[in-house]
């Protein structure tokens, strides 16, 4: 069967992490923190936990190599029933929600560049055109994902270049701490601004969704999680600079369209408009490097549960077709139906569970000595692990009580997820008895 290659992987990695987050989140950011120096450390501090938790599940992956993510890491590190929920969230939340924020973005985008092409109908274009080429053939998949990972990198430097050299007026940022930054950073305000930073490092752990269909995993995960996720870091820290120095806050406070925002400061409205184009086009990765991944996922819970057998179906090419479809239906009914906020808050509350319970497992698997000899040990054990760890239930708690109905939906999701798993298994048992 033909392998995702090392550089493939690492382009599943960048180009699900950067995509509708980075793009959208400083506006929220800015309604409750001013200070130049904060900002930027929400998006170190939020790539410094990416990174432990990417240390952390390059030693999950490379001893439990199965594809599936975290339903696989979970159902054999605790229960199988924590990984059936792990990959109902992953299914219905994990890659669905991101594809419709994804598209509902690149939407949003080339409208502001071409007022003639609706936001929703081109969101759903999108959806549906990507659903079809990854349900084609692997290589397919690896072409445009390659392709279009590339495209985004050099196209986000090159805009962060001549905004930075080229641009109208930009503004001189400050970036040394204040007296009261510190109380900023500890704030609740910093807190939920972590939220929307957590989501747009979400993608981090994708790769693990595809294992088993990586080239030598228990070699190459640990370099592709790093040098997908530090690399992403790096254009984080500079694509937000670039925002904050070419445009006025009172501007981008409370906004969703930031990269055309800032466009337009620098470069009139013109170059607004060209951006919204390139930045729609940009956002094609990301939401095809979701489709890629996700149903994965599902391929797994269908091989497992007889009574969701058909997702395991695969195409005559071995591509898993009905996952995918399936998938980006749930894509289209959040496209139709949500809002963009509570879409982000909630869904991010959700897989920060997720990941939570992920990260944790690295003590239960050394617990459990279900390493495999020579395979690849989390750099700085225990202290990166415990790194993540602090910051995510941080964050998940200040979501919990201050946005508790989002927080309230979330559980319901997951005890959702409990229920189907009882009545599968009690199907499972009723149809062995006949």
């Amino acid at each position: 069967m033909q392998k995702f290659s090392t550089l493939t992987a690492i382009s599943i990695v960048i180009a699900n992490m950067v995509g509708t987050g980075v793009f959208t989140s400083l506006g929220f950011q800015l309604l409750g923190i001013d200070s130049y120096f904060a900002l930027l450390m929400l998006w170190l501090v939020g790539g410094v936990t990416a990174m432990c938790g990417a240390l952390t599940y390059a030693e999950l992956g490379a001893n439990l190599p199965r594809s599936g993510g975290e339903y696989n890491f979970l159902g054999r590190l605790y229960h199988p029933s924590a990984g059936f929920i792990s990959g109902w969230i992953s299914a219905t939340v994990g890659f669905a929600a991101p594809v419709a924020l994804a598209a509902m973005t690149f939407g949003a985008y080339l409208n502001s560049a071409i007022p003639q092409l609706p936001a929703t109908e081109s969101a759903l274009c999108l959806v549906a055109i990507l659903t079809a080429t990854h349900c084609f053939s692997r290589q397919a998949s690896s072409g445009v994902q390659q392709a279009f990972t590339i495209l985004k990198i050099v196209v986000i430097l090159l805009f962060c270049v001549a905004v930075l050299m080229w641009g109208k007026s930009p503004q001189t940022l400050s970036l040394a701490p204040q007296a009261e930054d510190a109380t900023v950073i500890f704030s609740g305000a910093f807190a939920i601004s972590l939220i929307y930073v957590n989501y747009a490092y979400t993608g981090w752990n994708a790769i693990t969704y595809v294992i088993g269909e990586l080239e030598n995993p228990q070699h190459t995960l640990p370099v592709v999680l790093l040098v997908g996720t530090s690399a992403v870091m790096l254009l984080y820290l500079l694509l937000n600079f670039t925002f904050l120095a070419s445009t006025p806050t009172e501007a981008l406070r409370g906004e969703l369209e930031i990269g055309v925002i800032s466009a337009t400061s620098a470069f009139g409205d013109r170059g607004g408009k060209l951006m919204g184009a390139v930045l729609a086009v940009l956002l094609i990765s990301t939401v095809s490097a979701m489709t890629m991944a996700g149903p994965r996922v599902l391929q797994m819970i269908g091989q497992d549960f007889s009574i969701f057998r058909l997702l395991s179906r695969e195409n005559s090419r071995g591509i898993p077709s009905v996952a995918i479809i399936f998938q980006s239906g749930l894509a289209v009914t959040f496209i139709l139906s949500s809002t963009f906020e509570s879409v982000l808050v909630f869904s991010s509350f959700v897989l920060g569970i997720n990941t939570l319970f992920s990260v944790f497992g690295i003590f239960v698997l050394r617990r459990k000595k279900l390493g495999v000899e020579g395979a690849y040990k989390t750099f700085g054990y225990p202290w990166v692990p415990i790194v993540y760890l602090s910051v995510t239930l941080w964050t998940l708690s200040y979501v919990l009580f201050s946005r508790p109905q989002e927080a309230l939906v979330g559980f319901g999701l997951i005890a959702v997820g409990g229920i189907i798993y009882q009545w599968s298994m009690k199907k499972q048992q009723d149809s062995g008895r006949l």
